[in-house]
């Protein structure tokens, strides 16, 4: 047996047995530098591992979920959502319309789909409940709508991607994905409004009068949480600081909105919070530390060309593979995090991109959207079991409704792929470099 095959059976193995996936990627990656190379070259785990995270722009990541935790504990979250409630007023799907939006924009605060759908879970489903709408409903509704945190700026998922993939600029990446996580979310709105308004759920006449000066001071309130995505994407834009430090200023702005405008947070609070993202942000540099010692020894074996070069011979139309590669992102997405799938399958897809000559720009964004519907797919669904768990349901009993949602951002995914520009004008209208 061939050391390249080795390694793939001890991954998968290790993974069936249940062995965390960080672990599963070192171990395999151990084994077929024992299959296949000189067992002195186990004295390169170290450097690998250290190599893997020696990256500057990966202390965004830790940044941006501390940025999550923080806006997720000042409150930002409720205030976002009175706001939306005010101002669509009680109707038929109102409160779905309120939580589409509101995970959204709490998306582009976070980065993360499970912090995402955490904070707004917590907010939105009490509600949800006492208007009629079903549980098992209501937490696939926000679960999904949180996926859309992969896509919107900051995305933790596209500055992994930036690194992966050499010559991508990270600018052009948060900029191409944020028209198609709008497409996303109104993909996810359309079924929900439809099912809302043939089950009767939640009723009323629009808010007028009175109302309208709540909306006034509900917007007073969620201004500086409307702000934040404001400061992070016109920052970017107009140079005045890089995607690094963009997360700087993130989580510095979201310390100064929690302790001196909502007031919720304290200083012994941000202390637990940066012990929080410390361990959150640990287990996610394990996994690329680990990782490392995987890619490497994929490469030194040739594991990584043999297995791009056989996807390449399946099929001269670039169509097809593409149709292909993207129900193996999917599957793997219901598995998997999208960080462990960057760096298993992007050593493999990007010769095969180069060789279609694919976009990279918009291939990461079908990439991210892709793994976005893994995310409240079960049978993992992350972002659904943090809302299934908040919900105190079990996650079966969202399968159906998840399936609609799932059919609803496929459509969206497929207008992406079959029109790039609704991806690329953006950042080529900013002039950054989409390659």
């Amino acid at each position: 047996m061939s050391p390249d095959l080795w390694m793939l059976l001890a991954f998968a193995g290790l993974l069936i047995a249940g062995v965390p996936v960080a672990f599963s990627l070192g171990l395999a990656g151990a084994a077929g530098i024992l299959a296949g190379l000189s067992p002195a070259m186990l004295a390169t785990l170290g450097t690998n591992t250290y190599n893997s995270i020696a990256k500057y722009p990966l202390i965004a990541i830790p940044l941006f979920i501390l940025t999550g935790l923080i806006f997720e504990r000042s409150g930002v979250a409720l205030r976002l959502v009175r706001f939306a409630q005010a101002l669509i007023g009680p109707r038929h799907g109102g409160l779905a319309l309120v939580a589409v939006l509101v995970c959204m924009i709490m998306g582009g605060m976070s980065g993360s789909g499970p912090a995402d759908a955490a904070a707004v879970a917590m907010v939105m489903l009490p509600s949800m409940t006492k208007a009629g709408y079903p549980k098992p409903f209501s937490a696939t509704l926000i679960a999904a709508s949180a996926s859309t945190a992969i896509l919107i700026p900051p995305s933790v998922a596209l500055i992994l991607y930036s690194i992966v993939v050499p010559g991508v600029d990270l600018r052009a990446l948060f900029a191409a994905g944020l028209f198609p996580g709008i497409l996303a979310g109104l993909a996810l709105l359309v079924p929900a409004l439809i099912v809302s308004k043939r089950h009767g759920w939640e009723g009323g006449t629009p808010a007028a009068g009175a109302e309208r000066l709540r909306v006034g001071e509900t917007f007073r309130q969620a201004l500086p949480a409307l702000f934040a995505p404001v400061l992070i994407l016109g920052g970017l834009r107009s140079g005045l600081f890089t995607p690094t430090e963009a997360a700087v200023v993130a989580v510095a702005y979201g310390v100064v909105v929690g302790l001196f405008v909502t007031r919720e947070l304290g200083v012994k609070d941000l202390w637990a919070l940066f012990g929080e993202a410390a361990v959150i942000s640990g287990v996610v540099m394990l996994i690329i530390a680990l990782a490392g010692i995987f890619a490497w020894a994929g490469t030194m074996l040739g594991t990584f060309r043999h297995l791009a070069e056989w996807i390449i011979s399946l099929s001269d139309s670039g169509v097809l593979l593409l149709v292909l590669i993207m129900l193996a992102v999917l599957a793997a997405g219901m598995l998997l995090d999208a960080i462990s799938i960057y760096l298993i399958m992007m050593p493999i897809l990007i010769p095969v991109m180069q060789h279609f000559e694919w976009n990279p720009v918009w291939f990461g964004i079908l990439l991210a959207m892709n793994i976005a519907i893994g995310q409240f797919t079960p049978p993992v669904a992350v972002n659904l079991m943090v809302t299934t768990e908040v919900a105190k349901i079990r996650l079966e009993q969202t399968l159906g409704w998840a399936l609609l949602f799932v059919v609803a951002m496929a459509g969206a995914l497929a207008l992406v792929a079959v029109f790039p520009d609704i991806a690329l004008w953006l950042p080529r209208t900013l002039g950054y470099n989409v390659g």
